[in-house]
């Protein structure tokens, strides 16, 4: 089979198809045959070496496709049935065929296309345990960053579900789309001004949380605009490359609480995790939860899909297709 290989760590050019063997499910584990697999900010953080794994790697955590065979312990009846799943190790999706965990394997609800369901389960689950941890409810206003990327967005979505008032920063023209996942404001962080901005949305007094996903200056600037005396930052990633910088007195003397909320979600028990996946479906299903897909690319096009994303350029999901 054809499989997306990194055996060096660098640019999205190390991104190669070669042919491999194909997988072989051991027990408790699926083989799928992959239509589509999602492409995450994690997956380039990896390839660029900044989290490295073992080489030779296959990038890919969330595949859809049609089960062609199970372990010895699986369900027989799940041969043939569409699934979106986990890969086993949280890597291989990149490829036509990949190996899934059982547990974390979701048949396809009626009705739902494929294409939804991928973008949504993980990424639906994740959102909906961010807003948990960060005990988000209808009296809050919620700062979001990166609004207009594939968590983001669902963020948004969750936390007007919830009654928050929700402010969507996105840079350059992305802000522009946070308003169609239902922001109440949208703000570009681009500009030197937008922290300000918040403080003047919020009366002067600053958001009640604030969800990160890019570190740096981004969240160092998020920073001023969360409200003293009980304010809640949530930092779950550092797509600008590196963390922000927090000074203790401070938080300390503004009575600010920050946390890592998303080392807490990938933490609960494999039933929490798998509920909140299933919770992220059905609303997908029931039309309250609506993923925007930026981008499909073809396996042999993974450096684009790659690049598509390190560039800023997504709005939404972007996919692998075979």
């Amino acid at each position: 089979m054809r499989a997306v290989q990194v055996t060096r760590f660098g640019g999205p050019e190390v991104l190669t198809v070669d042919d491999v063997a194909d997988p072989t499910p051991d027990a408790g584990q699926i083989l799928v045959e992959v239509d589509l697999a999602g492409v995450a900010y994690g997956d380039v953080i990896v390839r660029s070496g900044r989290y490295p794994l073992p080489l030779p790697w296959t990038p890919g955590l969330e595949v859809g496709g049609r089960v062609i065979a199970v372990g010895s312990d699986v369900d027989r009846d799940l041969i043939g049935r569409t699934v979106v799943a986990t890969t086993v190790g949280q890597r291989g999706g990149y490829a036509e065929r990949a190996i899934v965990s059982a547990d974390y394997a979701f048949p396809l609800p009626d009705g739902l296309p494929l294409d939804i369901a991928l973008t949504v389960f993980q990424a639906g689950a994740v959102a909906r345990g961010l807003l948990a941890e960060m005990r988000v409810g209808s009296s809050d206003t919620v700062l979001i960053t990166a609004a207009a990327g594939r968590i983001g967005s669902l963020l948004i979505q969750l936390a007007k579900s919830a009654g928050a008032t929700v402010i969507g920063a996105a840079s350059g023209e992305k802000s522009a789309a946070v308003m169609d996942f239902g922001a109440d404001r949208a703000l570009d962080y681009g500009l030197a001004e937008w922290p300000g901005q918040v403080r003047e949305l919020t009366g002067g007094r600053g958001v009640d949380v604030v969800l990160d996903a890019i570190g740096g200056d981004t969240a160092e600037q998020a920073l001023t605009a969360v409200a003293d005396g009980g304010g809640r930052i949530g930092l779950y990633g550092f797509a600008s490359g590196r963390w922000p910088d927090l000074d203790a007195r401070t938080l300390a003397s503004r009575g600010l609480t920050v946390s890592g909320p998303l080392g807490a979600v990938i933490r609960k028990s494999d039933a929490e995790q798998r509920d909140d996946a299933a919770q992220a479906l059905a609303a997908a299903a029931r039309g309250e939860l609506t993923p925007r897909i930026h981008a499909r690319f073809p396996l042999v096009q993974a450096a684009a899909a790659h690049r598509e994303i390190e560039q800023c350029h997504s709005i939404g999901a972007v996919l692998i297709t075979r």
